[in-house]
């Protein structure tokens, strides 16, 4: 069955690059993705999917129902939205709409997506169990899986199957991570109160600027001195907002950033230890303060059983060799582990870097690139994931 996959894969590889440069051409922002959606839809329903277009606002469902004894579903999860960036790549099929870019990859992760669908719609008898193809919208901005699940989209669904490209590793090859794939990713944001006074008499005032690099500076100290080393916390203060002129000492300044954690011990104590820092500080000073501590998504957390089966249909699609068992997870983020809140689920990372480049660029970068020789890599190991899986 392996060689049958392979070989559909191969066959279906120049019209998977032109699915894929079609869709890196054309790239959408979450929650505007229309004209993608459309295009997802018409080439499922054209390989005889029963499609569902408008799940979680702009999302597709595509299904493989092949057996009418068992109504349980094993889904595989990709994404479509792009980024908020120019893209400076120079390719021929580079993006045609301005400031917007598919930057992380999610072009490559629709059509693999869209692959595996193709591939194993042409071998239903042999499949013994229904998949069902979730096309998500908005993972950038870790809404879209919240809006696929409030719509039904993992109703029935036995196990989740996801995807995600890694310039690090090679084309030609896959990783897989045991247990914590991502971090937890929390919002926060700080209000400093101070009081408005003349530049030239500070003694007068109360700087909430000045105090607001007093906090930023004693969160970042603090989290080398508090926190336990072995287990990360990662804060970033990624936009700062206050003051009126040059010569007018600020009243008010807000922060704006981003809180990475792996343990939930761990990010479950860090609102009132980042509240306790901000009151240390501002009291000291004689400022006012509010924090605003929103949690996020939480981290992905790979079952083991699946990412085994991720495990042993790469290593039997492409030897052991090609097969990465990341040593550490990310600190990014990633809403698919919105979906293993109520399933069993892991994702793998593709690799995508070109191997003879000496500088493959990360992800979010305006020349990021991809080897696209990775789409045939992740169809086959998603489709043998999945046909492995659904002959038990």
């Amino acid at each position: 069955m392996l060689t049958l996959i392979k070989d559909l894969a191969t066959k279906l590889a120049p019209r998977l690059i032109e699915i894929r440069r079609h869709i890196h051409s054309h790239p959408e922002l979450s929650g505007q993705e229309y004209q993608t959606a459309a295009f997802v839809a018409g080439v499922l329903s054209s390989s005889g999917l029963r499609v569902q277009e408008g799940v979680g606002k702009t999302g597709v469902v595509g299904e493989l129902q092949v057996t009418e004894k068992n109504h349980s579903f094993l889904a595989i999860r990709t994404d479509m939205d792009a980024l908020p960036i120019q893209e400076r790549t120079g390719l021929e099929y580079a993006s045609r709409a301005d400031g917007v870019m598919h930057a992380c990859g999610h072009d490559i992760h629709t059509t693999v997506g869209l692959g595996a669908a193709m591939v194993l719609s042409q071998m239903t008898e042999e499949l013994g169990g229904n998949v069902r193809f979730l096309f998500q919208p908005a993972e950038e901005i870790a809404q879209g899986a919240s809006w696929m699940v409030a719509d039904g989209a993992i109703k029935d669904v036995s196990a989740i199957l996801g995807i995600h490209v890694f310039p690090s590793i090679p084309a030609g090859s896959i990783g897989v991570r045991y247990g914590a794939l991502t971090a937890a990713a929390d919002d926060l944001e700080i209000l400093i109160i101070g009081e408005s006074g003349h530049g030239a008499r500070p003694h007068e005032a109360i700087d909430a600027i000045w105090i607001a690099s007093q906090v930023i500076t004693s969160l970042q100290q603090a989290i080398s001195r508090t926190q336990n080393p072995l287990r990360p916390v990662v804060l970033t203060i990624g936009k700062i907002t206050g003051g009126r002129a040059p010569n007018v000492i600020a009243d008010k300044v807000q922060l704006l950033g981003t809180v990475r954690s792996l343990h939930p011990e761990t990010r479950a104590q860090l609102p009132n230890w980042i509240e306790r820092i901000v009151a240390n500080v501002c009291h000291s000073y004689g400022a006012r303060y509010q924090v605003n501590y929103r949690q996020g998504v939480p981290g992905v957390y790979n079952d083991y059983a699946l990412t085994q089966l991720f495990q042993s249909a790469g290593e039997e699609a492409w030897t052991s060799d090609r097969v990465q068992v990341l040593p550490e997870p990310s600190l990014g983020a990633e809403d698919f582990s919105v979906y293993l809140e109520h399933v069993p689920g892991s994702m793998f990372r593709l690799g995508v870097g070109y191997p003879e480049r000496i500088i493959n660029h990360p992800l979010h970068h305006p020349e990021f690139e991809v080897d696209e020789s990775a789409i045939v890599t992740g169809v086959v190991t998603m489709a043998y994931a999945a046909y492995k899986y659904l002959r038990g």
